[in-house]
């Protein structure tokens, strides 16, 4: 009967779970073959697969808990039992199974809930299970234990006491057992009874069975003469119900699965006045533990790679586990034409998650860019947000994080080594020295590598045996001929180091002469950042990376990664790095850190993958919430043509975030220079200013209108900000078009100052959206620049320099042409010139080159020269940086 209830719950689950492979392991130190079959014969009658780990006799708890340890961490094992001799079942052993994989139910974890009578949340040991199985109505009857111990006796008794019994536990040598025995309604032995132990002193209606760890003691004991004929041995049942506990775990298993609720416990915030640093504000919270905010949102134990105490890679399987959960809503956070000192758009971002789900209660995630190391040493300094919207650890944030900007510099400078190392060995050997070291002899055996058959193949040479290719058609496979002058496929490092702008390479004496002029880029500026950015999958990325064009051969035909063999090994420095990081705000809300490719020559926005999978994990009811690089006309634009195309999302609301400061600049107002004091027209009310610079926002929220989707306007607040003015940019941003237009205090209070903002942007997303893009892939190159230049940007035409027009000439002729557009321009003003403010009318754009980062997908026309190396200026933060080398702490970070 038992195996038949468990044969069909399994069969249900199967049928609404068709992919459904269950797995039991079982991990055997004995030589006993007859467990074994029983094992593999009742998980065969009830369709489960079993693996058995056979340990040599003599094994110690040490092997035994290495074998556990590596099957916990098999995605592919569900259920964990053991099958021991007595003397290994030590606490050590049964703890170290997880207690998710716990099938005997034997951890502390299981037996704790069992004994607490949380029985739904457990597992009864199957021991115990096929004794209360082989026992009829026991309440009021007295059991004696005989034998029993550790974590089945325990469990043995807690269950009994349930069901009414009155229970008591002696060893073989209490001298009080046979009076126990004589008075005892049911006798279970727990282990063999000793022969001067008689049967006699067991009153003769007495109940009797034996049961012990190793599940079939009636095998065990065949021909002994010590027990009761009317013995009952738990035997076969026992195993029996092992399976019927593995598929209730697989019960479990399959309901830990699916969408779980949010069980957020957020952290309070008591903000001071004035307010502290940011390093201040972030030391003083304490944040949540990573694992434990990680079980919050409803991730699971094996879909998170833990680094230090407050940062976590999650891994990309949860977008396969909750393929079927809805997505939530999806807002970016944009701003309009920044001052130099910025306007705060990633602190709106941290400010509105905090929020929603702090203060309303609302499942939110924030997606953030991870920044680069150059401008926190430079000037800028870091961009984990401010004041009271912060990530923290800040300096986590800010500093190394998880790796991934090393890992994209360390796969950027391989593939710059093989394109110039591919070029030395070319230059210095002839087609069969080429071919003799690219296929070399191994062992007596020649043959190609999965890539370098790959590349036969693009090359319409269909052959498998090096020895059968012709001479022409070994010259064709070992040569790329790069052209030098071509290559486009730079150096980086993540600094700002204004001195590898112009480098020459190959001047050591083993270069033979091969001399040529290079650069270093800063490494976020690195194709590979950008692909990191936009990829959807493993298998993605791979093709993305192998798509990379790094130069030209002499027939101006492109050379990629691909066909440099290098891809495969470009895929492996990445693997990690495509995890996004989880982390926290200051309310304990989670983020996730992922990408931060530049705002110029890329897109500026944080990952897809972070996007996709916080989609899941908030529920349908949820807000992600993600920031664009620079103003709406760039980074806002870049999101929508570029992001969105490659993710397939759509937008629910724009956040367009403003400043009084900013919106004065616009108006005519003095210059802002980062680190220079603000001229009196910004700390004291000029609503003239404010009035005239908000044609600026006017435009921006004109652009958003472009796409299709609704505008919130989200203004930073400053102290010197008087309320005639924060009233006046609300109204002129609602008249012109906006939902609605709020003034925001989450830098000085948290989410709490961003209560109205978050209202109004849950609202917003509710309004119908027509989102569209701005223009059709299939038109020309130069048209699609036209399009973003006239509508976006407002400019009356667009200028090509010769060289750029080659370019383009040359892109479409190699079949990109299909490409989205990433314009490389200041964001500093709507126009090509930095010091044209508002909004300026009647230029021409002039595209000065044409670029293409091919994996990534995209084309990126330069607008004037776009610097992709900062420099140092002459006071780096990195004065004010230091570490306390008593306590640890970083200090100076902002």
């Amino acid at each position: 009967r038992v195996t038949e209830n468990a044969k069909n719950s399994l069969a249900s689950l199967k049928r609404e779970n068709p992919r459904l492979e269950p797995t039991l392991a079982i991990i055997q130190a004995h030589s006993d073959h007859l467990i074994q079959e029983a094992n593999k014969n009742f998980a065969k009658e009830v369709g489960l697969r079993v693996i058995h780990v056979c340990l040599p006799e003599g094994s110690t708890k040490d092997e035994i808990v290495s074998e556990i340890l590596t099957l916990n961490e098999d995605p592919n094992v569900q259920g964990l039992a053991l099958d021991l001799p007595e003397s290994l079942y030590s606490s050590k052993v049964l703890n170290a199974v997880k207690p998710e994989k716990d099938v005997d139910g034997l951890s502390s974890v299981n037996l704790g809930r069992l004994v607490h009578g949380d029985v739904s949340d457990c597992l009864v040991p199957p021991t115990v299970s096929a004794v209360m199985e082989l026992l009829e109505d026991i309440g009021g009857k007295t059991v004696v234990l005989v034998g029993t111990h550790g974590a089945q006796g325990a469990a043995l008794q807690s269950v009994l006491q349930r069901k009414g019994a009155a229970v008591l536990s002696c060893h073989w040598r209490a001298p009080q057992l046979q009076s126990e025995l004589g008075h005892a309604d049911v006798v279970v032995f727990g282990s063999t009874k000793p022969d001067d132990v008689p049967v006699s002193w067991i009153k003769p209606e007495a109940t009797i069975i034996s049961f012990a760890h190793d599940l079939l003691p009636e095998k065990r004991n065949c021909g002994q003469q010590n027990y009761p004929a009317a013995e009952k041995a738990v035997g076969s049942l026992a195993v029996a119900m092992r399976m019927q506990n593995m598929v209730k775990n697989m019960e479990r298993w399959i309901q830990s699965q699916q969408y779980r609720k949010w069980d957020l416990h957020c952290l309070k915030l008591q903000p001071l006045s004035p307010v502290p640093s940011d390093i201040e504000i972030s030391r003083a919270q304490s944040p949540k533990a990573v694992d434990v905010l990680a079980k919050e949102i409803g991730l699971l134990t094996d879909e998170i790679e833990i680094y230090g105490q407050t940062k976590a890679k999650v891994r990309l399987s949860l977008l396969e586990r909750l393929k079927d959960q809805p997505d939530g809503k999806y807002v970016l956070v944009a701003g309009i034409t920044p001052t130099p000192l910025g306007e705060g758009k990633s602190t709106v971002t941290l400010g509105l998650v905090q929020a929603l789900t702090a203060h309303l209660n609302i499942n939110s995630f924030a997606c953030l860019r991870q920044p680069s190391q150059g401008p926190t040493f430079g000037v800028k300094g870091g961009a984990a947000g401010g004041g009271y919207a912060q990530v923290i650890p800040m300096e986590e944030f800010n500093l190394h994080l998880t790796g991934d900007i090393h890992a994209i510099t360390a796969a950027n400078n391989l593939l710059a080594a093989a394109i110039d190392a591919r070029i030395l060995h070319e230059n210095t050997q002839s087609d069969k020295s080429l071919y003799n070291r690219l296929v070399p002899v191994v062992n007596g055996v020649r043959g190609f590598s999965a890539i370098q058959l790959a590349r036969l193949r693009r090359l319409g040479i269909n052959k498998t045996d090096p020895e059968t290719l012709t001479e022409e058609e070994i010259s064709k496979f070992v040569r790329l001929d790069i052209d030098p002058s071509t290559i486009t496929w730079q150096r980086v490092v993540d600094t700002n180091d204004r001195f590898l702008r112009k480098i020459t390479v190959g001047q050591g004496n083993a270069e033979k002469g091969f001399v040529r002029q290079a650069q270093f880029d800063i490494a976020v500026a690195s194709e590979i950042m950008a692909i990191l950015a936009l990829t959807t999958s493993l298998q993605d990325m791979k093709e993305r990376l192998g798509k990379m064009v790094v130069a030209n051969d002499k027939k101006g035909e492109p050379v990629t990664a691909e066909d440099l063999g290098v891809t495969g090994a470009l895929a492996v420095l990445m693997k990690d790095a495509i995890k996004p990081t989880l982390m926290q705000t200051l309310e304990g809300t989670p983020v996730f850190v992922h990408a931060g490719p530049f705002a110029n020559i890329a897109h500026g926005n944080s990952s897809v993958l972070a996007d996709k999978i916080a989609l899941k994990l908030v529920g349908e009811k949820g807000f992600v919430v993600t920031e664009a690089g620079f103003g709406a006309d760039i980074g806002m634009e870049k999101f929508f043509n570029i992001k969105c195309r490659a993710s397939g999302l759509v937008p629910s609301v724009v956040v367009l975030v403003a400043t009084v400061r900013a919106l004065k600049m616009h108006g005519g107002g003095p210059n802002v220079t980062a680190g220079a004091p603000l001229k009196k027209e910004y700390t004291e009310e000029n609503l003239q200013l404010v009035a005239d610079g908000c044609c600026n926002l006017q435009k921006q929220i004109q652009i958003t209108q472009l796409f299709g989707v609704p505008v919130v306007v989200a203004l930073n607040i400053f102290k010197t900000d008087s309320p005639a003015e924060v009233d006046l940019v609300c109204k002129i941003a609602k008249e012109s078009g906006a939902f609605d237009a709020v003034p925001c205090n989450h830098w000085s209070a948290g989410g709490r100052g961003a209560v109205e903002l978050a209202q109004a942007v849950e609202k917003a997303a509710n309004q119908k959206n027509s989102f569209k893009y701005l223009y059709s892939l299939e038109l020309p190159i130069v048209e699609k620049i036209r399009i973003i230049a006239q509508k976006v940007y407002g400019a009356q035409d667009i200028e090509l320099s010769p060289t750029a027009q080659s370019q383009v000439d040359r892109y479409t002729q190699q079949g990109f042409g299909n490409l989205p557009i990433c314009m490389a321009k200041t964001h500093l003003s709507l126009s090509h010139q930095p010091e044209r403010k508002g909004v300026p009318t009647g230029f021409i754009l002039p595209i000065s080159d044409v670029r293409a980062s091919i994996g990534a997908g995209f084309i990126y026309p330069l607008v004037g020269t776009m610097s992709t190396m900062p420099g140092l200026p002459t006071r780096p933060c990195f004065y004010d940086i230091d570490l306390d080398p008593i306590t640890e702490q970083v200090k100076g970070l902002f």
